[in-house]
């Protein structure tokens, strides 16, 4: 019998003895010493009744394969729209199991949802089979995750490390200076393309692997430096960029810094995606359920069939686009992490050709201080900005 099996299903008591006792119930005398330990019959109700604490699903079956006890998990597992399938893959192990082998497989069963299940089974002294059955769709889930993190991120640096070699070895072997120059210049991109990758890595996994921080966070202190990483990012292709916020402010219990790299990611990725001289809107709202922060542009937009997939790791629209611009296809993961780990969620909309709009929603009670009233503040050329401002708000609010 698997040891981990017998530690989960009963702790420090062999499983063939216990599940023996509930099949056979034979009678065995039992000198306690006080009127308060049950009887045999007793004792097997007592097992029985512990045994339907567990969240492992626990069968019995006889010699003639005949099952004589499940236990509330079994009965559980069985009942669901996947128990016919799993009845199979049941009678497979009971049948290995009575001819006195051990048995252990992890069985996919085909949903929806996709579910995985680890059977387990021991052969019983008298011939009998014991099975245990536990849900690892979760494990299996977190693995495939890893995995694919993995092979994404060995693809993603490869790249540019590859990139950085084959430009090293050109400029061992060339003399023209001009040629020399444009290799450097390649050998640097590469570099800090790579570098971009790491830091932006390294932020999602301590996003993900710490809590955040409860200090309480002036949204305007969090709004204008997104908005000097937007205007840092523009390279002075005149996108103009202007903020809606409250005179009073809006203060909220959360952590600044997952704030700031949430709510910078989503301006970046706006002028990056914006034409030169069209216009990046950012306004801060908050009612009765949520505070919300809008980031609404007038850029290329994304085709409606990615939009359920922009917040996956590694995902970009236009690979070609994100190359350019230096995307590392982690930002809007990294929105995600900090909106779920703030009890929030991020929420997008877009029409391609048309511009995009993302809005991080964020509970109410984190609020500390509500706005009264809504002014505009606005950051370079804002000329137009009210007839820009409005369409995107009304967008905003409708989308």
């Amino acid at each position: 019998m698997a040891p981990a099996v017998a530690i989960a299903l009963i702790a420090g008591i062999g499983i063939g003895v216990v599940v023996a006792t509930l099949v056979s119930r034979r009678r065995q005398p039992v000198d306690t010493g006080t009127d308060d330990v049950p009887g045999d019959d007793g004792v097997a109700d007592l097992l029985s009744s512990a045994f339907d604490q567990l969240e492992i699903g626990v069968i019995v079956a006889n010699t003639a394969n005949r099952v004589v006890y499940r236990n509330e998990a079994a009965q559980t597992f069985q009942g669901t729209h996947v128990g016919v399938l799993l009845d199979d893959h049941v009678s497979a192990v009971i049948d290995e199991a009575q001819t006195g082998r051990s048995v252990a497989r992890t069985v996919e069963l085909h949903g929806p949802p996709k579910t995985w299940l680890a059977l387990s089974a021991d052969p019983m002294p008298g011939g009998e089979a014991v099975v245990t059955i536990q849900d690892v769709s979760e494990r299996m889930r977190t693995d495939a995750v890893r995995t694919d993190f993995v092979t994404n991120i060995s693809h993603e640096l490869k790249t540019p490390v590859g990139a950085v070699a084959v430009l090293a070895e050109a400029l061992v072997d060339e003399s023209d200076t001009d040629v020399v120059h444009r290799l450097a210049d390649h050998l640097v991109e590469e570099a800090h393309r790579a570098v971009r990758t790491i830091d932006d890595l390294l932020k999602l996994s301590q996003i993900e692997s710490t809590r955040p921080g409860d200090t309480v966070v002036d949204l305007t202190g969090v709004v204008q430096t997104a908005i000097a990483r937007g205007r840092a990012v523009d390279g002075g292709r005149g996108v103009q960029i202007t903020a809606f916020e409250s005179p009073d402010d809006v203060w909220i219990r959360g952590d600044e810094r997952q704030l700031v790299s949430a709510v910078g990611n989503l301006v970046e990725n706006a002028v990056k995606y914006s034409r030169g001289g069209d216009a990046v809107q950012i306004r801060v709202r908050v009612d009765d359920n949520a505070v919300e922060i809008m980031v609404a542009d007038q850029g290329v937009g994304i085709p409606t069939r990615d939009l359920d997939r922009v917040f996956e790791r590694f995902y970009r629209v236009d690979k070609a686009r994100s190359r350019e611009t230096g995307g590392t296809g982690l930002g809007l993961s990294i929105v995600r992490h900090v909106a779920t780990n703030h009890g929030g969620e991020v929420l997008v909309s877009s029409q391609e050709g048309e511009g995009s709009t993302f809005v991080l929603r964020l509970p109410a009670d984190l609020v500390v201080r509500a706005p009264e009233s809504e002014t505009s503040l606005s950051v370079g050329d804002t000329s137009s900005s009210q007839t820009d401002v409005s369409r995107a708000s009304d967008r905003g609010t409708n989308e």
